[in-house]
């Protein structure tokens, strides 16, 4: 006779896994990067960047530049060049690219720019501060008359000299083209394109400049008026200290006001503060 034999036991069934819980919307954005935008093409853009990347470097920042600059210095950070498309295609960037913050911390006058960001700002609901550097205050011995246009500049200049130092920029020089009793001295990081003045010397440089520089180029090349933006900081002030020994007058062209309601800091320090303060 055959003993009897226990039943073999039943598999026990393994429990069922957990669901993963929904992500929390609120963790998830704490866990991304707040994203910064600098509008830069300055110096102070780029001390600003690298400012940012020192004392906040879980931050992600992004430095647009407009691309006029052939060879322009990079910034610490992520870089792109080129424009947006006017202030909707900016709005549409600062959105898509999840944008927290907004600076611009473009050339005093890139006046357009500003206004788009303004306005970019506006609709993207994106906070928006302009680093400006301080503009420049004449001191005693100082010859200037400020206007408030390259046009008021040119319309100025056959009253008060003939030989023109002029460093604002080649992207205004068709506005003296039809200067042709004046000579030029010009200065550019890359060579202007015409139309331009036809007398016209083109040093092509880069500063901060040197004020034995700026007086060398005064006596040699003759200059009886300087014309300049003012752009402020230190960079380039040295021609009009060298201006102001030799006597010659400065046509100072006045820099467009920021849009209203944007609050302004005067250093990278500032802006950073600023944003701390979000």
């Amino acid at each position: 006779m055959t003993a009897p034999t226990d039943p073999a036991p039943e598999p026990v069934p393994e429990p069922a896994p957990t669901p993963a819980p929904d992500p929390d919307p609120a963790s998830a954005s704490v866990r991304r990067r707040p994203h910064v935008l600098i509008l830069g093409g300055t110096t102070e853009a780029r001390r600003l960047a690298a400012g940012l990347a020192d004392r906040l470097p879980g931050l992600r920042v992004t430095t647009s530049l407009a691309g006029r600059v052939a060879a322009p210095r990079l910034p610490v950070g992520e870089v792109r060049i080129g424009g947006f498309g006017g202030p909707d295609g900016l709005a549409h960037w600062l959105r898509e690219h999840a944008v927290d913050a907004l600076i611009d911390a473009t050339h005093p006058f890139a006046g357009t720019i500003s206004f788009n960001a303004a306005q970019a700002a506006a609709t993207a609901h994106v906070p928006l501060l302009a680093l400006r550097r301080p503009g420049w205050v004449p001191g005693p011995g100082d010859d200037w008359h400020p206007v408030a246009s390259l046009e008021e500049a040119a319309a100025t200049l056959p009253a008060l000299g003939h030989r023109v130092f002029l460093t604002t920029g080649r992207m205004g020089l068709a506005t003296f083209a039809h200067l042709t009793d004046l000579w030029f001295l010009v200065r550019s990081v890359d060579a202007p394109e015409p139309p331009h003045p036809p007398r016209m010397l083109t040093v092509l440089d880069r500063g901060p400049f040197t004020l034995e520089g700026e007086r060398a180029l005064l006596r040699d090349h003759r200059i009886d008026v300087l014309v300049t933006k003012d752009s402020g900081a230190t960079a380039t002030a040295p021609k009009l200290a060298a201006a102001r020994e030799a006597g010659v007058p400065v046509v100072v062209v006045q820099r467009p006001a920021v849009p209203h309601g944007v609050p302004v800091a005067e250093t990278p320090d500032q802006a950073v503060d600023w944003l701390l303060a979000l």
